[in-house]
């Protein structure tokens, strides 16, 4: 792989790092070895070189071990990178700090607890290889792929959140929240330069912001296992992921979200907090949004 599998015809080029995996981590002691086990199994499987590869850990201020475990897998798979936030920031913040500093050529993130095998990322890969800048993992599309299903409680919350999504933001994806996502990583940095949202309502604006600026998203069924472990707790966080779509609106109604082509990413600094040139604007609402996205 560069990060290429049986089948690819492109050429490999030793010297670029193909594929960056980001994985936002909050006291995941207990599910993150097991994920990056099975990444590292993957690697073996196709004999990815880790000089093609990159894993960056986004530890979001965790309480627990997750920052140490982390550390001594770094020991054994060359390709892992951790960074840590402090304080904690939300999932939001932690992905796209990892897409700021990923250097792959595609970047996928998915969740600490790997909710669809890396086999699956072929699928991904493959709808970017035919012209796609975004593919999306979808649970919606074919849901005969679901491994474990979710109680039917969340569900149903999970289809009214994504029917709002649709309608307030002109969304057509049947699902916005799955954590498997893959992008061509040069033109789908604007995306991340202009996303705000920094819980777990950032899925949407960023497939907005996609769309806002002409990449093609394709959205592709995946395996995957709903864990009950998930840390997404339905009516504070939907409250919150429900602001986050009224506030990505807001700030389009304003003008945050200028076309233009992707710049260099240079976040000032204030009070230690990592910050948008842009992003003073947005301080009548952050108070609020910080203080309930702190996870």
């Amino acid at each position: 792989m560069a990060p290429r599998h049986p089948g690819s015809h492109r050429a490999i080029n030793e010297s670029v790092i193909e594929l960056s995996i980001i994985i936002p981590a909050y006291n995941e002691e207990k599910r993150l070895p097991r994920t990056l086990g099975h990444i590292q199994d993957y690697f073996a499987r196709y004999q990815i070189q880790s000089s093609q590869v990159e894993v960056l850990v986004i530890d979001d201020g965790s309480r627990d071990g997750t920052v140490q475990i982390a550390k001594e897998w770094a020991h054994r798979m060359a390709s892992l990178r951790l960074l840590s936030n402090s304080p904690n920031r939300g999932k939001g913040y932690s992905v796209r700090r990892g897409m700021m500093e990923a250097r792959g050529r595609i970047a996928l993130f998915t969740d600490a607890d790997l909710p669809s095998p890396m086999e699956e990322s072929r699928k991904l890969l493959a709808a970017i290889e035919a012209g796609n800048e975004i593919a999306i993992g979808s649970r919606a599309v074919d849901r005969s792929l679901i491994l474990v299903r979710q109680s039917p409680f969340r569900e149903v919350a999970g289809f009214v959140f994504n029917g709002l999504a649709r309608l307030l933001m002109g969304l057509p994806f049947h699902d916005t929240q799955c954590g498997f996502k893959a992008f061509l990583h040069r033109p789908s940095r604007i995306v991340f330069e202009q996303q705000r949202a920094e819980g777990f309502g950032f899925d949407p604006e960023i497939l907005f912001l996609a769309k806002h600026h002409g990449l093609r998203v394709a959205e592709v069924p995946v395996r995957c296992t709903h864990d009950p472990a998930t840390k997404v707790r339905v009516f504070r966080d939907g409250f919150l992921m429900f602001a986050d779509l009224l506030l990505t609106r807001w700030n389009c109604l304003l003008g945050r979200y200028p076309r233009r082509a992707a710049g260099a990413f240079a976040p000032a600094r204030r009070n230690g907090y990592m910050h948008s040139p842009d992003r003073t604007r947005d301080s009548f609402f952050r108070p609020v949004s910080y203080l309930f996205h702190r996870k």
